[in-house]
């Protein structure tokens, strides 16, 4: 049986193969691809910028899809037709952070989409073990955006319980606005998030955010003592990841306080370390998630604490993969998330 699969050959060059659809093994599941997200990491890979992916490569790893055969090994959790995603993370499992159950800090680790064959083909065959159910009443839309919600809640976590706690997100981009959405799902008293693109500010305040600052046009030092009051904000997200909001980070950040590194940086930082060490910041850090970070991810969009649908900016059919790329090049402010249909 031949199914068609997404190869990007070479930054911005992307062709589709006719490959046989992988026999699968009595541990595995076969899985007919419905919805692919597009990430940031992806377009790192479209404009060659990805420091860990060669081509050619195929992509995919937020997805949603339905169970078309079970491995004769898998167990009863499972069945055919049910709604599923996929932990793309490959991993030893003999490490130290694996031994740990820190999979996700893997010292082997990679990353289907990147490092190993993503899910952007019709089918995909995968171990059990990397398949989480998704409730029968969600989207496959939604339920491929259960992978950067993941990246929100592991990130959120971070700081342990944020339950009544004043939290800043810097950054209103898709993660940015799924780590403040997070942060008031799982118990923050009040979140305020940053930004100077007045769309992506309005779509926060679409799904609830308490406070949508513009930083072109108030300080983001006035802007949290306007808000939280003098004693600020008990921790702070970076979801921008650049010199200019670590830097605002550390310079307006109560003493004592919390800082999380979400984004990621594209090169090396230039931070004011000093001042950091004088106020004796914790500035923590955050990798991708694992699986109980899926599950809270559920049950956060089943709750009503998280919304998705805001966040959809397009879809485009599964032949008009290159078309996503170059429209999220055009509309970069407006790009939240786009959506390829694996079915059209």
């Amino acid at each position: 049986m031949k199914m068609k699969q997404q190869v990007m050959i070479n930054p911005g060059e992307i062709i589709f193969n006719e490959v046989e659809v992988p026999e699968v093994k009595p541990n595995q599941v076969k899985i007919k691809m419905m919805n692919i997200g597009v990430c940031g990491s992806d377009i790192h890979v479209y404009h060659g910028k990805h420091p860990f992916t060669k081509y050619p490569v195929t992509q995919g790893h937020e997805v949603s899809g339905e169970i078309t055969e079970l491995g004769s090994e898998v167990s009863n959790r499972l069945h055919v037709g049910q709604k599923v995603t996929v932990e793309p993370q490959i991993y030893c499992g003999k490490c130290y952070p694996c031994r740990h159950g820190k999979y996700n800090l893997c010292e082997e680790l990679k990353v289907m989409g990147f490092q190993s064959t993503g899910m952007a083909s019709e089918y995909f065959v995968v171990d059990e073990s990397k398949v989480t159910e998704l409730p029968d009443d969600m989207s496959f839309v939604h339920g491929a955006m259960i992978e950067p919600l993941a990246v929100a809640v592991h990130a959120v976590k971070q700081m342990g319980d944020v339950t009544g706690l004043k939290v800043v997100v810097l950054g209103a981009g898709p993660i940015g606005n799924l780590v403040a959405q997070t942060a008031k799902g799982m118990g923050a008293a009040e979140v305020m998030i940053t930004d100077i693109s007045k769309l992506r500010l309005d779509i926060a305040k679409k799904c609830g955010v308490d406070y949508c600052i513009n930083t072109k046009d108030k300080d983001f030092g006035d802007a949290m003592i306007e808000w939280f009051g003098p004693d600020k904000a008990d921790v702070i997200y970076d979801c921008a990841g650049n010199n200019t909001t670590m830097g605002q980070a550390i310079k307006y950040a109560r003493k004592g306080s919390v800082i999380v590194l979400v984004a990621v940086f594209a090169g090396m930082a230039e931070i004011d370390l000093a001042v950091a060490n004088d106020h004796e910041l914790d500035i923590k850090s955050t990798m991708m998630y694992r699986h109980e970070d899926y599950v809270d991810a559920i049950s956060l969009v089943n709750e009503g604490k998280v919304v998705l649908e805001p966040l959809v900016t397009k879809s485009f059919s599964f032949d008009k993969y290159l078309d996503a790329y170059k429209f999220i090049d055009e509309h970069r402010e407006e790009a939240m998330k786009i959506i390829i249909n694996d079915q059209e």
